[in-house]
């Protein structure tokens, strides 16, 4: 890692690795010989945590989830709402404008709008009062008052005109991606020939894939040069059936996270979730009619659970919880490479967090 004059302070990049007889004399050494190092984790679907959520609108409590993510190992996230009214997306917008890199603890990489753009059949625990088709004329407002910080935004890809909202989106940067949908596999196909790069919690939130009807179930596991993001909370996904996708598309195009709510890291009870109730047994959250209703898991708990479930390997499993996650919206994070953020984990044996670091600095360590 690169220092500067005064060694008490770091640069925000990594610099060249260094042989043990060619380290810099005027370095500060941190040891950690007997530890394991890895990318700090990046969470690009994230709700809420610990009775915090971002659809509240509210700067103090997004800034709690920033800081409470640090325990975790996760030092870049990306806020994500869901459906509701597009003046409470756009007020949304404009706090993350006026608040822009004031977070405190784990990085804003951008706002995901997870909806409002859904189909109701697979709504799950999106508000169907609020679904609509895309609009550009939406989009751009809600841009311009994010002031360039909406990033993502998940839709269903057999709404009205999907493909020419798409190819508008993508130029601007923002990635497209596809869910809670009943979306047929030509319909998602022409959603990623106009731009589309992502698949919204693959499996959940879309129709059955049979052997008649592929559907987009089909085409995400099919697709090439494309990301499927996967919930290994082991409800959402059975480890059989997460251990399938693992071996189709392995871990350069596989977004671990999280999809937490609120209810992350609180106890057992009831909650609200955009004026919808929730409830919480046994670290499962769960809508009035028994459906899953996002999640209570945290990323490193995602990553363990895909080890201790011989999904993969260790370094496959944390490959898919910080590259890929940052590939999928070409950030510079994710790996421990020179003139990359130097954001990292101290692990144990057990992959558990010990110190989390964030642009070379100390944020959380074990009491």
């Amino acid at each position: 890692m690169r220092t500067k004059k005064d060694t008490r302070l770091y640069d925000a990049y990594f610099g060249f690795y260094y042989s043990e007889d060619e380290k810099p004399k005027s370095a500060a050494i941190l040891d950690f010989k007997n530890f394991s190092i890895a990318p700090g984790y990046v969470d690009t679907h994230i709700h809420g945590l610990m009775n915090n959520d971002v659809n509240d609108c509210d700067w103090n409590e997004i800034n709690k989830i920033s800081e409470k993510l640090l325990q975790y190992g996760v030092t870049s996230w990306m806020p994500t709402t869901v459906t509701t009214s597009s003046e409470k997306l756009d007020e949304i917008c404009k706090t993350f404008a006026a608040h822009k890199g004031q977070e405190k603890g784990a990085k804003i990489l951008g706002i995901h709008f997870e909806g409002s753009y859904f189909t109701k059949e697979h709504g799950g625990a999106e508000n169907p009062e609020f679904m609509e088709d895309p609009s550009i004329e939406e989009f751009d407002k809600w841009y311009r008052d994010s002031d360039g910080m909406l990033r993502k935004i998940s839709l269903a890809p057999e709404r009205k005109n999907v493909p020419q909202f798409v190819r508008h989106i993508v130029k601007k940067g923002v990635v497209a991606s596809l869910g809670h949908t009943s979306a047929t596999y030509e319909e998602a196909r022409k959603a990623l020939d106009a731009g589309a790069t992502m698949f919204n919690h693959t499996f959940n939130g879309m129709n059955l894939l049979s052997q008649h009807t592929p559907n987009i179930i089909g085409c995400a596991l099919t697709a090439d040069d494309v990301f499927d993001e996967m919930i290994a909370d082991g409800h959402h996904i059975k480890p059989i059936i997460l251990q399938m996708l693992f071996d189709l598309k392995g871990p350069n195009h596989i977004v671990l996270m999280t999809d937490c709510l609120r209810t992350g890291g609180m106890p057992d009870g009831e909650y609200v979730l955009s004026g919808m109730k929730v409830t919480v047994r046994n670290h499962i959250a769960l809508l009035e009619n028994g459906k899953l209703a996002g999640s209570t898991l945290t990323l490193d708990k995602a990553v363990r659970n895909l080890v201790n479930w011989e999904v993969c390997k260790p370094y496959e499993a944390i490959k898919m919880a910080t590259y890929t996650p940052a590939r999928s919206l070409n950030e510079n994070c994710g790996c421990i490479l020179p003139d990359r953020d130097a954001d990292f984990n101290v692990l144990d044996s057990n992959l558990n967090v010990l110190k989390t670091f964030v642009n070379g600095k100390e944020k959380y360590s074990v009491k």
